[in-house]
């Protein structure tokens, strides 16, 4: 809570302390007894005024300060008019004195909106949270002395020096040095990451324990911490359908009740249906109730509750519109490479022939590949455990595509593709294992195949279940690739649906396919990181980008980014989407229901004003806790 909350906070509870003596002495007959009748309502009048004008003096302030500007029409002229219309009652003197009922709408008012004001605060910690990730300053190295510079004023190419403790201010790959990076700020990932010389790292995360020289690769403006702060700035202006209905509906409704309010006082009375001052009460209680803050403060909470609530788990929603597509969500599209799998080959297995040790095989292809940049050739030589002495290594070149051939130790050793194979007349066969096939022959003798692959994500399998456990349709998986590695990974993780070889339009045209297949209000997601993705993220209703590794293309593209790249977050997000609706609608119904009935029952005369404050700041109160449920995310 920060010092102005305090200060108001304390300026209320003066003014209850102050309003449960008077209201204890008024009861107990005190100041009939010492000023007699009238004078005990007169002197009630000047004792409510104190607690009342304690807590409410800024509402009265604002409502009148709208009034000059030609604004009157919100919850502060509503507050004013009922308040002073209560104590106004006092010159009425066959009625019923009122000014309890004044000051404590006021004061009960205040409380309301001081417990709406403390929940924003809460909702807000998480969001202003990733704010912090905001660099102060950068280290360069200049005469042999650590310089703090402005992140701005660092080019692309210059190498920080980043130490323990501090937080990296701009993107970059490590030249030396070894550490931990804290990443919880970006990703909700509480285990460390470990980095060395070669490592990409982002903005924002911290250093932990050694000290890093980083040479940078973007520019401050551009880098991940610079465009995380843009996209949660950015979040509250895109207001969802409902939040802007109920916005709109405020704006007509309040002008509408307080008409509704003066006709109630006033045309009952001089058509002869009862006392002037029994229908000024009845549309004084009328205004109280119709006070919509209710819906204006828990409907736009609850979209502040869920944003903040995921960004803690990091996600990041850039709008509360985005929210509210993705609670419709009934078909989610996925591209593989770096979305469901790694994005990076790997060895997966290597099958030597009879009496070949598979040492023999790995060692011969990573080898012959030493002086390939091919991911697949980088792929051989890190599942090779031993160094590789250059020496031994003549006439190393690629064959049209096909694969690479090189003299090892004078043995001609050939890895490749089964069209390498055919072209050099070896023998070799066929294997049952789905992926990239490297066949290795040793002067003209196959020795055996080693099989590539990239590797299916730890958490993709969990992913698809926990979607279609979610509610989720129908799973998609669009990509490039063979058709054979598709299916493959298809059946292996359950999608619904599997379609292969396609390049960036065919993906357009199937993503429209799809698009045209939905019904009602149902909405399709897709999911991808690579440039290539753009195009299809921002045809889908909900584009969503996997972040952390993702293009900068993408990420824009996206209304959805996931900060670390774990597919499984998707279900979370769409149930952090699909609580916050439920929430929003829960809110909506109990308001307008309470509201309406004690609406009618104070047109009938039957609710009195203190049924009146908790139509108003009963029902506030409890759809702000129930708002404030939308940033419970550790279940989900």
């Amino acid at each position: 809570m920060n010092k102005k909350q305090k200060r108001w906070r304390n300026r209320i509870i003066l003014a209850l302390i102050i309003f449960a003596v008077v209201y204890a002495i008024d009861e107990l007959g005190l100041l009939e007894r010492l000023f007699g009748t009238p004078g005990d309502v007169y002197a009630s009048f000047v004792l409510f005024l104190i607690p009342y004008l304690i807590a409410g003096y800024d509402v009265l302030r604002k409502a009148w300060r709208n009034i000059r500007h030609g604004q009157a029409f919100d919850e502060s002229f509503l507050m004013a008019v009922a308040t002073i219309g209560a104590f106004a009652m006092v010159f009425f003197p066959e009625t019923e004195p009122h000014m309890a009922e004044g000051a404590a709408v006021m004061l009960f008012y205040q409380v309301g909106e001081l417990f709406q004001s403390y929940a924003v605060g809460q909702s807000r910690k998480s969001i202003s949270a990733l704010m912090d990730i905001a660099p102060d300053y950068a280290n360069i190295e200049r005469d042999g002395q650590l310089v703090e510079v402005d992140p701005d004023e660092v080019q692309v190419g210059d190498t920080i020096v980043i130490k323990p403790g501090e937080r990296v201010p701009i993107d970059g790959v490590v030249t030396s040095g070894a550490s931990q990076l804290d990443t919880a700020a970006l990703t909700g990932e509480s285990i460390p990451r470990h980095v060395e010389p070669g490592a990409e790292i982002i903005s924002g995360c911290i250093n932990m324990t050694g000290m890093l020289h980083v040479r940078t690769t973007k520019p401050f403006g551009e880098s991940t911490v610079s465009r995380i702060l843009e996209l949660v700035e950015n979040a509250s202006e895109k207001k969802a359908r409902t939040e802007n209905f109920i916005t709109r509906f405020a704006r007509w409704y309040t002008p509408i009740v307080t008409g509704a309010a003066v006709l109630l006082a006033v045309i009952p009375p001089l058509l002869g249906m009862g006392s002037w001052s029994d229908w000024i009460l009845r549309g004084l209680t009328f205004l109280v109730v119709s006070c919509p803050c209710a819906l204006v403060i828990s409907v736009p909470l609850s979209f502040f509750g869920g944003i903040g609530g995921a960004s803690k788990l990091g996600i990041l929603v850039k709008g509360s519109n985005y929210l509210e597509l993705l609670s419709k969500v009934d078909t989610v599209v996925f591209d593989k490479t770096g979305t469901l799998t790694n994005g990076t080959f790997n060895v997966v297995a290597i099958h030597p022939e009879t009496g070949v040790d598979p040492d023999y095989v790995l060692s011969n292809a990573a080898y012959a590949e030493a002086f390939s940049d091919h991911p697949i050739a980088v792929s051989v030589r890190q599942a090779y455990s031993g160094e590789i002495d250059q020496a031994r290594i003549r006439d190393a070149h690629e064959e049209s595509g096909h694969g690479v051939s090189a003299n090892v130790d004078e043995h001609v050793v050939l890895v490749g593709n089964d069209k390498l194979m055919r072209e050099h007349g070896a023998r070799w066969h066929e294997c049952d294992l789905t992926g990239t096939i490297l066949h290795v022959t040793v002067d003209g003798e196959y020795v055996g195949h080693i099989v590539i692959a990239d590797v299916v994500k730890d958490d993709a399998a969990e992913t698809i279940r926990d979607l279609h456990a979610a509610g989720v349709k129908k799973c998609v998986m669009l990509t490039g690739d063979r058709r054979d590695v598709a299916e493959a990974v298809g059946t292996k993780l359950g999608l619904d649906e599997v379609h292969a070889q396609l390049l960036p339009a065919d993906k357009v045209n199937a993503v429209e396919r799809l698009l045209s297949l939905e019904q009602g209000d149902a909405k399709l997601a897709f999911v991808g990181d690579g440039i290539n993705d753009a195009p299809v993220l921002t045809r889908a209703d909900v584009g969503i980008a996997m972040g952390a590794m993702g293009s900068d293309a993408a990420i824009e593209a996206a209304d959805v980014v996931l900060m670390d790249d774990k597919p499984s977050k998707i279900s979370h997000a769409i149930r952090i989407s699909r609580k916050t609706m439920r929430i929003v609608w829960q809110n909506i119904v109990f308001a307008l229901a309470v509201k309406i009935a004690i609406l009618v029952l104070a047109a009938l005369g039957i609710a009195n004003m203190w049924l009146a404050v908790f139509g108003d700041v009963g029902v506030a109160i409890i759809a702000i806790l129930n708002a404030m449920r939308a940033m419970q995310v550790k279940n989900l």
